[in-house]
């Protein structure tokens, strides 16, 4: 093993050491060069703008970055921003702006540099290969990229890799070129021509260049183009997940995929020139019409239209205008129609963006004549050329449209038409009456006059019939039959036929068609049976409503006059349903017991018609019978939750109780999911305080609480069901409230007060009410009076 000489090391070190300083000095000259020639450029901006020459633009620029604290390298970008207006300026001014609202950012106030200083190097730069490293370098590198690719865009849509840096050489061979259809970040980008944001390539599963080292980093893929016209993609890698960036970030990226476009654009005139000249050729060439487009640009560079600057020979217009009306003039002012949302100018639109070709049959081309809209069917081709765009169509012969038209129109309607041949015995069938017939189609077709043989034997009749008038009488007739098939299915079928007479009367032919009706026959059958079924079920549900509304009358009639019970003045109303199948369950009663106490309830049992009607009765005469026993008003609803859930089909309800003592004036009351009672005392009305009890028939044994009221003389008790306030607009609570303002109104009876109520009841469901009062009869005041 031969030993190396110290000597040799330390030569090595200093040979390494020269090298990497006069790299570094390559760089920073390379940098100094490049704000050179910024410094220079605003130097001519000044000189321009305050008519000096290059001594006293120097000067001035040496005096203005002074006074702002900046250097002269930063204070030039400025000017350049300022001068151009470009999208550089529009991202450098965000950026700059959003960092002077975070002063805690650094590194913002070299943004204008960077870009400046990115676009210096891109005119600079011989090919995009430059274009990517000087862009990597300037200006994406600060922002935490690590590599980017510049795409070049082929006239078929093809993704060819023109510039790279960041990646190594052996994965960018690979990736040298994408075919069409690949789905990739930056194919996404082109056909949907807008930035793409990818968070992680592992989140979208997209292949793309160099997704095998960092296959969880972000990517950006950005369109760039000019005039309307996609000619690349700058895609950038960050080697880790990015997260929604900011706006100013977002206007620097487009920004740099600006600058990519003017590389990849074509500068050459002559070549575009002679592009166009082959097109027009291959133009001529075709067998269809075709036109040639070129993009029109309005003066901020922007795509407007497209310019028609030839058609071939073959071209027919669908408004009937010549060749000359139409070649040179703009396309949307020839065929403004074409401007739809899916229509004609966005597809050529989207082509000439991406380069990915269009083709479809049967596209509505819409032309004005004199003002008409003239529609026709196209076959249509769009490709793009360079920057040119080649439109072909072929419109549809009018003989094959409605031949198409009635193929369509003959399987939609199942239809199959005939024609027989009576001098040689030849019979024409289509492939539709092939289907119906259930033959395979080439098989021999069956005679008319042999019909009867395929059909239902009971319709021998209506055949004969059918055939005498067409065969003997010669005169054109229709009928309905069922149709047996050899698989032994039966269609329900219906045929028509005419004859076709010679001058002389002679029977030439007979045509016709069949027609399968059997989807129809059984729609009618089955309508027939449910009009049937529909009107017994109405009948049934009308007499079940009548019952309903008779047991519901004789029980609680609707209008009952003043009771009177010692010192107590009781009234009632009863407003039922305006429709008869809404027919409820609500209850009131007010009786005077044994025990000389007076019962007050009302009740309300859940749902509608017979059901139950039925269950109010039950519920109202248990509770009439349970009150004789004298148990209090929270022992008569245990009792009657009781018979709700044992002794009734499924009844639940809500319930007040109530037993008046005359002796003591006191009320004991309890409920059962129900709204607790209201007190008008001097005309100011309240809820009494809401005590706990569920709703009956909910579950077997539940215990009910119990409250009590001491009333005074002139004081009015109101019980109700929810008909009186339910609306399907508003809470429970705001109609409760709204109540409560209500019963406050001054009346001079307690009647008068119940009506005043339901005259005032803005309900909105059509639900059954029921409305008990109570007054206590001041001194000296006849009863009935309040």
């Amino acid at each position: 093993m031969h030993s190396v000489q110290p000597s040799a090391v330390s030569t090595i070190g200093r040979l390494a050491a020269t090298i990497d300083r006069l790299t570094r000095q390559i760089q920073e000259a390379q940098r100094a060069a490049e704000g050179r020639a910024l410094i220079e450029v605003a130097k001519g901006i000044l000189i321009e703008r305050l008519q000096c020459g290059l001594a006293g633009a120097a000067k001035q620029l040496e005096l203005l970055a002074e006074q702002a604290g900046v250097t002269q390298l930063e204070l030039a970008a400025d000017i350049i921003n300022q001068a151009a207006q470009d999208r550089i300026s529009e991202a450098t001014h965000e950026f700059l702006e959003a960092a002077r609202s975070r002063p805690d950012q650094r590194g913002t106030s070299g943004m204008a540099v960077r870009l400046r200083s990115a676009e210096n190097g891109v005119v600079a730069a011989t090919d995009a290969q430059a274009v990517a490293e000087s862009l990597l370098e300037h200006a994406l590198a600060p922002l935490g990229a690590t590599a980017v690719a510049v795409w070049a865009v082929g006239s078929d849509s093809s993704l060819s890799l023109a510039g790279y840096a960041g990646f190594n050489p052996a994965e960018a061979e690979r990736w040298r070129y994408v075919p069409p259809g690949v789905q990739t970040p930056a194919r996404d980008a082109l056909v949907e021509r807008r930035t793409v944001w990818v968070r992680a390539l592992g989140d979208v599963g997209r292949p793309t260049i160099g997704m095998g080292i960092t296959p969880y980093g972000g990517r950006v893929a950005v369109p760039a183009g000019t005039g309307g016209r996609i000619l690349g993609v700058l895609e950038i890698s960050w080697p880790g997940p990015i997260e929604p960036q900011p706006p100013q970030v977002q206007k620097q990226v487009e920004a740099l995929a600006e600058l990519c476009a003017h590389t990849l654009e074509i500068p050459d005139d002559g070549a575009r020139s002679a592009g166009l000249s082959r097109l027009i050729v291959l133009a001529d060439a075709l067998p269809d019409a075709a036109m040639v487009l070129r993009p029109h640009l309005d003066a901020g560079g922007h795509l407007t239209d497209y310019r028609v600057c030839h058609v071939n020979s073959r071209f027919v217009d669908p408004a009937g205008r010549p060749h000359g009306a139409v070649a040179g003039s703009l396309l949307l002012e020839a065929y403004p129609l074409a401007a739809g949302d899916d229509g004609l100018f966005s597809k050529i639109e989207h082509v000439h963006a991406t380069g990915e070709p269009f083709v479809a049959e049967n596209m509505t081309l819409t032309a004005l004549v004199e003002e008409v809209p003239l529609q026709n069917l196209v076959t249509v081709s769009i490709t793009r050329h360079d920057d040119a765009v080649l439109l072909i169509w072929r419109l549809q012969d009018e003989a094959t449209r409605l031949a198409s038209l009635l193929q369509h129109a003959q399987r939609l309607g199942r239809i199959g038409g005939f024609e027989e041949n009576t001098l040689t015995g030849k019979i024409s069938w289509n492939s539709q009456l092939y289907d119906l017939y259930g033959l395979k189609p080439g098989s021999e077709p069956i005679p008319l006059e042999r019909l009867g043989d395929h059909a239902h034997p009971d319709e021998a009749t209506v055949i004969g019939r059918f055939l005498r008038t067409v065969l003997h009488h010669r005169r054109p007739a229709t009928t309905a039959f069922r149709l047996q098939r050899p698989d032994g299915i039966a269609r329900h079928t219906r045929v028509v036929a005419e004859p076709v007479l010679a001058t002389d009367g002679r029977l030439l032919a007979v045509r016709g068609a069949y027609q399968d009706v059997s989807a129809q026959h059984w729609t009618e059958v089955a309508l027939a049976a449910t009009r049937d079924q529909l009107t017994h079920t109405e009948q049934q549900a009308a007499e079940r409503n009548k019952l309903a509304l008779q047991l519901q009358r004789a029980i609680m009639p609707v209008t009952r006059g003043p009771m009177e019970a010692f010192d107590l003045n009781i009234a009632v109303r009863y407003r039922p349903a305006e429709k008869e199948h809404l027919i409820g369950g609500d209850w009131y009663d007010a009786v005077v017991l044994p025990s000389k106490r007076i019962l007050v309830s009302v009740g309300d049992v859940a749902g509608h018609g017979i059901e139950a009607a039925t269950g109010m009765v039950a519920l109202r005469n248990a509770l009439r019978g349970l009150a004789a026993t004298g148990a209090g008003p929270g022992q008569l609803l245990t009792w009657l939750n009781m018979v709700a859930h044992h002794l009734t089909d499924n009844v639940t309800a809500t319930a007040i109780c109530g037993l008046y003592d005359p002796e003591t004036r006191t009320l004991r009351w309890a409920r059962g999911g129900h709204m607790p009672p209201i007190l008008v005392r001097q005309d100011k009305a309240s809820e009494l305080e809401m005590i706990g009890g569920l709703l009956l028939g909910a579950v077997s044994e539940v215990e009910y609480e119990e409250d009590q009221i001491q009333l005074l003389p002139g004081d009015s008790l109101l019980m109700y069901t929810d008909g009186l306030i339910e609306r399907r607009d508003r809470a429970i609570h705001d109609s409760q409230r709204q109540l409560l303002l209500t019963a406050s109104h001054p009346t001079t009876t307690l009647e008068h007060r119940l009506d005043h109520l339901l005259t005032h009841s803005n309900s909105d469901t059509d639900d059954d009410t029921c409305l008990v009062g109570i007054q206590l009869v001041s001194p000296g005041q006849p009863a009935g009076l309040g």
